[in-house]
């Protein structure tokens, strides 16, 4: 099974892509993680990407679709792929359509975690991060036992850089602007499967087991992840 999350930072995504890894077996790809490791392994499409990367722009989209291929065929004990940050587009989409479709894969599912806007800027507007090991917590929804401090590993918490009430609209513009639109593009293809990402981590993943028909229950909630990463 390859499936495809779509939703705006704060939706949730990060969160249920682990939990739906982990219960069915796939493997993760979080674009930026996808980048960062073809970059460090070396791959012919992390040496593609690298001159892109050190300069600070965005990464062509075929270089990009190499990157998941690549992933696609090295799964180890996965049953396959999760992608989280591509596509953002529908051109995008196209392309990832048409490369899997050469090598004879498709994806399956494209589940949207829907959450008001205004939900979401409120959502970001409390997340803050660990100096230690990038632990996602949310004074609003998700707090520390110890105000400041990571309950994982007892390092101090701040606010990230992007996560200013400027940069947060500005990531939510271009969701809601663009990357919204791959819902319609998924829904013509019948692969949609929207659920209602306003409510808790658990209650969210009970309609994602239940819309794609997996009835074993996941293992408990143990780390920091929460609706308010993604």
């Amino acid at each position: 099974m390859n499936l495809i999350l779509i939703g705006a930072q704060g939706s949730g995504k990060g969160t249920q892509a682990q939990l739906l890894a982990e219960e069915l077996r796939l493997k993760p790809c979080a674009s930026g993680d996808l980048l960062r490791d073809a970059i460090a392994l070396q791959t012919p499409a992390g040496r593609a990407a690298k001159p892109y990367y050190d300069r600070g722009d965005l990464v062509p989209d075929d270089i990009v679709a190499d990157m998941i291929l690549d992933n696609l065929q090295q799964l180890g004990d996965a049953k396959g792929i999760i992608l989280d940050g591509f596509p953002r587009t529908q051109r995008q989409a196209e392309l990832l359509d048409r490369r899997l479709g050469e090598m004879g894969a498709h994806i399956d599912h494209a589940l949207y975690l829907a959450v008001p806007r205004d939900v979401l800027q409120d959502r970001l507007s409390g997340r803050v991060v660990c100096a230690a090991h990038g632990h996602v917590w949310n004074l609003k929804t998700h707090p520390p036992r110890v105000p400041g401090v990571c309950d994982l590993d007892g390092s101090p918490l701040s606010q990230r850089s992007d996560d200013t009430p400027a940069k947060i609209k500005h990531r939510l513009d271009i969701f809601f602007g663009e990357t919204i639109h791959l819902t319609e593009y998924y829904r013509r293809q019948n692969k949609l499967v929207q659920v209602n990402g306003n409510d808790s981590v658990e209650v969210v993943h009970a309609q994602i087991r239940a819309r794609l028909g997996v009835e074993r229950a996941p293992a408990p909630v143990q780390n920091e992840q929460s609706a308010a990463n993604g």
